[in-house]
């Protein structure tokens, strides 16, 4: 399986800490040697840095680590391929427009059958399983609504389509739409929130500290979403199997369990 990593908070902070982690996953402490991505926001653009090379050997990886490139929305992910060949078209996170926004998407597991379902507008330039998930919803979603709709709206749309292709196989992912981050877990995946007062940190992987009191302001708030935890010294959420978690600014503002769509509005 692959591992997902996200990052949302209500200032421009970097990864570097977690991603340190996560990058040994990929080929050092974990099995992920299919190719890693990431995505950073900057205002509705994003940024995406994308090798088919384990993150343990990538010299892509290792900029990133090393430079504090800070966004208030992150969504990166290190693959273990089951779908589609190792190659840079098949790596995390996709990314399309929709409503005049910049959507990414990463996706871990597989959803069996999923191609034999029509896309009307979007097509995957890949061959993964993930990638026609992603074009799938998308189109869903413009069909829906003819532009952005209410976030509560748009929210209960975007966990009815989880929910439905959950029923497929394993469908945890992380997306975004620039402002929100979308957190659906079908297996696992878990987060934490940090905020005053900051305190250390130490990284399962790496075996390192760091002191976020010493980075951070009193009014910083950051949260940290990922398929397993990234340190053990802090404590960290399980989400439910089968929900949606929503979260801006660095604060959840949705917590919510779905129920599949009834075979008629599938």
């Amino acid at each position: 399986m692959c591992e997902l990593l996200g990052l949302n908070a209500n200032v421009p902070t970097d990864i570097c800490f977690s991603f340190s982690g996560l990058m040994q996953r990929g080929g050092r402490t974990g099995p992920h040697r299919d190719g890693w991505g990431m995505s950073l926001y900057e205002g509705r653009g994003a940024r995406s840095f994308h090798d088919p090379r384990p993150s343990v050997a990538s010299e892509i990886a290792d900029f990133i680590r090393r430079h504090s490139i800070r966004s208030r929305v992150i969504i990166s992910h290190i693959r273990k391929a089951n779908r589609g060949r190792v190659c840079l078209e098949n790596t995390h996170p996709f990314t399309r427009e929709l409503w005049g926004r910049c959507w990414t998407f990463a996706h871990n597991g597989q959803l069996k059958g999923v191609k034999r379902r029509p896309l009307t507008h979007y097509r995957p330039i890949g061959t993964t399983d993930s990638e026609y998930a992603f074009c799938w919803m998308l189109d869903r979603l413009r069909e829906g609504f003819a532009r952005y709709p209410a976030r509560t709206r748009l929210w209960r749309a975007v966990a009815e389509l989880a929910a439905d292709l959950e029923g497929l196989g394993v469908f945890n992912f992380l997306m975004s739409d620039s402002h929100h981050l979308y957190a659906w877990c079908s297996t696992r995946l878990c987060w934490l929130t940090r905020r005053h007062p900051f305190g250390p940190a130490h990284s399962i992987d790496t075996g390192e500290w760091e002191d976020f009191s010493e980075l951070t302001t009193p009014d910083d708030v950051v949260t940290i979403i990922a398929s397993r935890p990234l340190t053990d010294n802090e404590t960290w959420n399980d989400m439910a199997r089968g929900s949606l978690e929503v979260f801006h600014e660095g604060e959840p503002c949705l917590r919510a369990p779905v129920t599949p769509l009834p075979p008629t509005l599938a």
